[in-house]
């Protein structure tokens, strides 16, 4: 007797998972992919394979939604051969689109936002049960993070990411996040401290701690008692086998003397801090709803660099934003230039639905975004090269990466410049001392 494609697949179990957007997002497909394994399920990276394919979403660039929308048009067939096979979408283009995916994509089983997923699981097995269609959006009635995280659906590898909260409280009138993740919930020290030593014990040396805003962790606690991230750090000084721990992402309005002097102490903290200031113009950050002004940024900043002068910045950008004047822009410049950041990302404002900016006018014409984004990338790329070159004759720690094509190995000294070091028996995550002796035009050139 022929089996039914449902029952086809409960037997088969695999799944196929595609994850788009922030290292947030990696993490999360991390925790899907080990429910999935925990209950049995085995991954295949050929969608035609699977018995359920899984897409983990971005909302915060149109781009990113364009794409799942077209791998959805091209499982359609798939769908109409294989009525067994289900098809979910999962996070923040869930939550933003909710029952409208439905209708844009009618082979879609499962909408699922970014408060859900950890039932995602479920949610197909009743799927392949006979259910037609589960929606589940908004606030979710458990903790996205488990107590203890189930590490089974992450590769082995010497760098982990750790969530330490979620969402944002912030109001950025060009940001979907707030909206689509929530507000702040910060998760229990205890809990990030036992996930820490795990990855340790497990092989890995360095790891990126993960918020939204995450200086802002701890906020939404009860006064008496509260965390914040310079304990986190305090903590984590603790843990033998760290050899280094990187912050994603700060908001400038979070920085103050505490944290500051935590980073300062921390024997693991990764001096290249990402503090997007997004635009060096008071008028636009006031149209962006930032939560500060250029003085207010330069303040902040002050406060870090007083305690870390070798503190390497890293900087996001919008061009374009609506009524970016060309004086406006190159204020954006200035700022390049005085904050003197060693990394950008540059991107070009494009509207975002459900966002207070959607309902400005899109006035800056697209070739002049694209030049402006150029331009500003040719500033970074400048400065840079002055930094790095600035490094040598100084003294640093080095992580392993990879070997460099050129013989030795590549990795990032404590600030984020990159080097090359003359090691012949190297491992990716390992920790050596080293002196930096030239620059290549790229990288620096390190002697142990």
């Amino acid at each position: 007797m022929t089996n039914s494609p449902a029952l086809q697949s409960s037997k088969a179990r695999r799944f196929h998972l595609r994850v788009f957007g922030c290292q947030m997002n990696i993490y999360d497909g991390e925790l899907i992919r080990a429910s999935f394994l925990n209950r049995g399920w085995t991954e295949t990276d050929d969608p035609e394979k699977a018995e359920a394919c899984l897409f983990h979403t971005c909302s915060v660039r149109q781009r990113a939604e364009e794409k799942v929308h077209s791998l959805l048009g091209e499982l359609r067939e798939r769908k109409r051969r294989d009525p067994g096979l289900v098809v979910g979408v999962i996070g923040c283009m869930a939550d933003r689109e909710g029952r409208e995916l439905f209708e844009r994509e009618p082979h879609v089983d499962i909408v699922c936002g970014s408060r859900h997923f950890p039932r995602i699981p479920d949610m197909v097995a009743r799927v392949l049960g006979g259910e037609e269609r589960i929606l589940a959006l908004g606030e979710s009635e458990v903790p996205v993070d488990a107590p203890v995280r189930d590490l089974g659906g992450r590769p082995s590898h010497w760098q982990a990411h750790v969530a330490v909260m979620r969402g944002c409280d912030m109001n950025c009138t060009f940001c979907v996040v707030p909206r689509v993740r929530g507000r702040v919930e910060s998760r229990p020290p205890h809990e990030i401290l036992d996930e820490v030593r795990r990855l340790v014990d497990s092989g890995t040396t360095e790891v990126h701690l993960l918020g939204q805003t995450i200086d802002a962790y701890g906020r939404d606690l009860p006064k008496e008692g509260r965390p914040s991230l310079a304990l986190l750090l305090d903590l984590l000084a603790d843990v033998e086998g760290l050899h280094r721990v990187r912050l994603i992402t700060l908001h400038p309005s979070y920085v103050d003397e505490e944290l500051a002097d935590a980073m300062a102490r921390s024997p693991q903290f990764l001096r290249f801090l990402p503090v997007p200031l997004q635009s060096g113009s008071d008028s636009v950050l006031r149209r962006m709803k930032r939560g500060y002004t250029m003085d207010l940024y330069r303040r902040r900043v002050a406060i870090l660099q007083d305690r870390m002068p070798d503190l390497e910045l890293v900087s996001d950008w919008i061009v374009g934003f609506p009524g970016e004047t060309d004086v406006d822009f190159e204020a954006s410049v200035a700022a390049l230039r005085e904050f003197k950041f060693l990394q950008s990302y540059v991107f070009q404002y494009s509207p975002r639905p459900e966002t207070v900016a959607f309902e400005l006018e899109d006035d800056v014409p697209a070739q002049l975004k694209r030049r402006r984004n150029i331009r500003l990338l040719e500033v970074q790329r400048e400065i840079a090269k002055g930094r790095t070159r600035k490094m040598v004759g100084t003294a640093s720690s080095l992580i392993l990466e990879e070997p460099a094509s050129q013989g030795g190995w590549k990795g990032r000294i404590h600030n984020g410049h990159f080097a090359i070091v003359d090691v012949e028996d190297g491992a990716p995550g390992r920790l050596v001392k080293a002196r930096m002796e030239g620059w290549n035009g790229k990288e620096l050139l390190a002697t142990r």
